[in-house]
């Protein structure tokens, strides 16, 4: 298992895999041992390593542990992509860019913790990995292809008519913004994904689960974390957030933390 390092600086490391390089950022955490578990990021539809700001950083000064986040291929500072996404590419994480990252950190054990379509990717590596994935944590994770996502969707597709949207989007993604939008907006909506969800992955993910969700989430209602808990081959929990929108480490982190925190005391992760 990867050890903490001792550097307060976050390291970046490029990654190769079998259709271009990652790039992932490595947070030493202080105050836990060597051993203790790291937790691994996995971004949103639109994200990157820069658009999860501070939150690395205060996660792994909260917990002490070492947090790992990656670009997944086509994001951020990683390659571009070779193609276009398949209806697959939930599941298909977890065999491509994350089995890099774990050969790569020598990551025997981890923590999953994936926010939006990043959660759905969550699940699918703790089952692909059972023996090494110690607890799945999902933040406004999409369980289905609900109504709601895609009505939000087209309504961000539609926001992203104006450029200077467009321009936002490439301060984290360069040249591929429109590649990641195209991403995300054709795929949900494509009559191959209309079918998609997590049903038969749960029950192979027996981890001790965390399903934080926003009450006021426009990319999914809390029939999500619903399903989550009931579905989930393991002990679940859910942490339902009155007021709170589709990322709730921004609009509520310091309750997101102890969140956290507690889980991993209560699971002796």
């Amino acid at each position: 298992m990867m050890a903490a390092a001792t550097a307060v600086t976050p390291q970046d490391v490029m990654i190769p895999t079998a259709h271009g390089r990652i790039h992932a950022r490595v947070w030493s955490g202080a105050a836990v041992s060597d051993r203790a578990t790291p937790i691994v990021l996995l971004h949103d539809s639109l994200g990157s390593v820069g658009l999860w700001r501070d939150f690395p950083a205060n996660l792994a000064a909260a917990t002490g542990r070492t947090v790992i986040a990656y670009d997944r291929l086509g994001f951020g500072e990683s390659d571009p992509h070779p193609g276009k996404l398949n209806a697959d590419f939930v599941f298909d994480e977890a065999h491509d860019a994350f089995a890099a990252l774990a050969r790569h950190f020598e990551l025997s054990r981890f923590i999953a913790f994936g926010h939006s379509v990043g959660g759905g990717m969550a699940v699918a590596i703790a089952a692909a990995y059972p023996q090494a994935c110690a607890g799945v944590i999902t933040e406004s994770a999409q369980q289905f292809v609900e109504d709601r996502t895609l009505a939000g969707i087209r309504e961000a597709g539609e926001q992203f008519r104006d450029p200077a949207q467009l321009e936002r989007l490439k301060r984290y993604h360069g040249d591929k913004a429109q590649w990641v939008l195209d991403a995300w907006v054709h795929t949900w909506q494509s009559a191959e994904f209309a079918d998609w969800n997590l049903d038969d992955t749960l029950p192979r993910v027996q981890a001790p689960f965390l399903a934080i969700h926003g009450e006021n989430d426009e990319y999914g209602s809390m029939r999500h974390p619903d399903k989550f808990v009931a579905l989930a081959g393991g002990p679940s929990r859910m942490l339902a957030l009155a007021g709170c929108g589709h990322v709730p480490h921004r609009e509520n982190e310091a309750v997101v933390l102890e969140a956290v925190q507690s889980f991993l005391a209560r699971h002796k992760l």
